[in-house]
């Protein structure tokens, strides 16, 4: 029998079941699998792909709402891959169509690759901001930070859920509560009683990466930085806001290295809701 057109292959959800066949499409394109976040992003989001007749995918991708379930304020796109031997081919702005057009008029947001910035630019997506990723081990410095950081305790959980909306500006709960089963380390920054600041560390191939980082000033996200970074030997990476340039600077001076630039782009909106300056980290680019 003739091989359908791509044009006629449906967009189908994808569920936690397609998690081998997402990593292998990553691995494709020359990504890590990622099999890890890959996991993550399934359970908590919505997943969408088109089956290739041959096995496999033909492409995916990975929707993150956030707010009410019924009317959501915002959604991240991330993960939007094309298998190689289908690139090129308007496989990846027909699934972007789908999306844009099924999220009605949700606003939506994604962290874009130069490479991928001028399709996204194409569908009505504006850019808003940018972010650095870094990468590297970090070096202490020879004196305790001066904010107090510990483990964080589930009894943390509802303070850190309300922290995370107040910044975030919108309902992160399916989010932050999967946090202590998806990551290494979560630690939270301290005074008087009271949660300033939290940040987590989930495995990432070879690297442990650094986010949520949510803060109440550049202090407090440097001390939760450094006290993650002291419970870990791997390398940490990290995606920074620009508009973040002590913190940004303090890194690198700390060992870690500029490795890419990332344009934020969102749809609806003409910023991100929130509070960007205590925002400093995401908990993945492809969750926003």
């Amino acid at each position: 029998m003739p091989t359908p057109s791509l044009a006629a292959l449906p967009i189908r959800r994808l569920t936690p079941r397609d998690l081998t066949a997402c990593a292998d499409l990553s691995e494709d394109r020359g990504w890590p699998r990622e099999e890890h976040k890959w996991g993550f992003l399934l359970t908590a989001g919505k997943g969408y792909g088109i089956d290739d007749p041959d096995g496999g995918l033909v492409s995916a991708c990975v929707v993150t709402e956030y707010g009410p379930q019924e009317r959501p304020g915002l959604g991240a796109i991330g993960m939007v891959l094309v298998a190689e031997r289908h690139a090129r081919r308007g496989i990846g702005r027909r699934l972007m169509r789908h999306i844009v057009d099924s999220m009605g008029t949700t606003p939506l947001t994604l962290h874009a690759t130069p490479y991928g910035r001028p399709l996204y630019e194409e569908l009505g997506f504006k850019v808003t901001g940018r972010a650095e990723m870094l990468r590297g081990h970090f070096r202490p410095d020879a004196s305790p930070p001066s904010v107090v950081t510990r483990a964080a305790a589930a009894e943390d959980l509802s303070a850190m859920v309300r922290l995370d909306e107040e910044v975030f500006g919108a309902d992160r709960t399916h989010i932050i509560t999967r946090l202590p089963a998806f990551a290494d380390q979560l630690r939270v920054a301290e005074e008087n009683g009271r949660i300033i600041g939290y940040a987590g560390a989930w495995p990432n191939m070879d690297t442990q990466v650094v986010g949520p980082l949510i803060a109440r000033d550049t202090e407090t996200a440097k001390a939760l930085i450094a006290s993650l970074a002291a419970h870990t030997d791997r390398s940490l990476r990290t995606d920074i806001d620009v508009r973040h340039e002590e913190l940004l600077d303090w890194a690198k001076e700390h060992g870690l290295t500029s490795v890419a630039f990332n344009s934020v782009m969102s749809y609806g909106i003409s910023e991100l809701p929130g509070d960007w300056t205590r925002r400093f980290a995401p908990l993945t680019v492809a969750a926003g």
